[in-house]
């Protein structure tokens, strides 16, 4: 799962996301693998395949055989056995929804394998499985073994912080890939388990923190920069300011601060720098409303090089 999160969090990396979705399915499978085992000691028995032989007659046997592969060894079971071995054999708990995501991974896996994703529709599938792949691999590490992952990123980089990824109607996608599109999204309808998850939408938040290992960024005017939006909902904790909230912050920061001409030539130019302030509508549903400026905290690093401390 490390390596397939590894992987998948290179921008540049070519064949990424059919690269995560093979390593994902195999560390799932060798998860659930664990934990047959665990729950009959250990006994390799548990996770070998077997296969009934053909008779001199041409009917099968009754005796179940070793199943073997090219170089002679023997073969366990796969992912879906294994799940079904916990469920049905053991009577563990496993959620359906992890079920109905392996699902959707392992469609992901096979059109990775035998034809080829590449649609943005596709991409945006794969991160939302994924994801959820991801967390509901955590989760259920930490109930069945206790293993701890804090140490670990273990998280898919959303799109936006990886590359361009505008969504169109005018995108052209293949029978093949709006089908499973379509298969992952019935999959998911019926994603209402609270512990575990079918796919993730992944929403970046933005906030101040003190912490030292915060991500920092920047807001930018450059059309080239990654895009970050900024939603109606949030965008009272960036810029949680309004004009009367900032005057008297200035007033009890600067001893030679005064309301004067000067302080609002100041503020006018800092109001064009989205780094610093940001202008609402008030009723976002009615272009023609009234607009109020809002202004980030930031401002007063602006301000301290116009005004003296007090």
């Amino acid at each position: 799962m490390l390596a397939g999160i590894e992987v998948y969090n290179k921008p540049r990396f070519p064949y990424r996301d059919e690269a995560f979705s093979v390593l994902a399915i195999n560390a799932w499978e060798l998860l659930l693998k664990a934990r047959l085992l665990q729950l009959n000691r250990n006994k390799l028995g548990t996770i070998t395949a077997k296969e009934r032989r053909t008779n001199r007659d041409g009917s099968l046997s009754t005796a179940r055989y070793i199943k073997r592969n090219r170089a002679g060894n023997p073969m366990s079971i796969g992912l879906f056995a294994a799940f079904d071995r916990l469920v049905n054999d053991f009577d563990d708990t496993v959620s359906p929804a992890i079920r109905r995501n392996l699902e959707a991974l392992c469609e992901v896996r096979d059109n990775s394998v035998h034809f080829v994703n590449n649609n943005p529709e596709t991409e945006l599938r794969v991160n939302e499985i994924g994801s959820a792949a991801t967390r509901n691999y955590l989760t259920i590490s930490r109930l069945w073994f206790a293993v701890d992952f804090s140490e670990h990123n273990l998280s898919l980089m959303p799109l936006t912080f990886l590359r361009t990824f505008n969504r169109s109607e005018a995108v052209q996608v293949s029978g093949e890939e709006q089908r499973f599109v379509e298969y992952v999204s019935q999959l998911a309808a019926d994603d209402d388990d609270e512990d575990f998850s079918v796919s993730l939408h992944v929403d970046v938040l933005l906030k101040r923190s003190k912490d030292a290992d915060a991500q920092r960024f920047s807001m930018s005017n450059d059309p080239n920069a990654i895009p970050i939006r900024v939603d109606e909902e949030n965008i009272r904790e960036t810029y949680p300011w309004d004009y009367k909230i900032l005057t008297a912050r200035l007033a009890k920061r600067y001893s030679d601060f005064k309301c004067s001409n000067t302080y609002h030539t100041i503020r006018k130019q800092l109001e064009a720098d989205p780094k610093f302030a940001n202008e609402r509508v008030l009723d976002p549903g009615n272009p023609r409303s009234a607009k109020k400026m809002f202004f980030n905290p930031n401002i007063l690093k602006e301000f301290d090089k116009h005004y003296t401390r007090g």
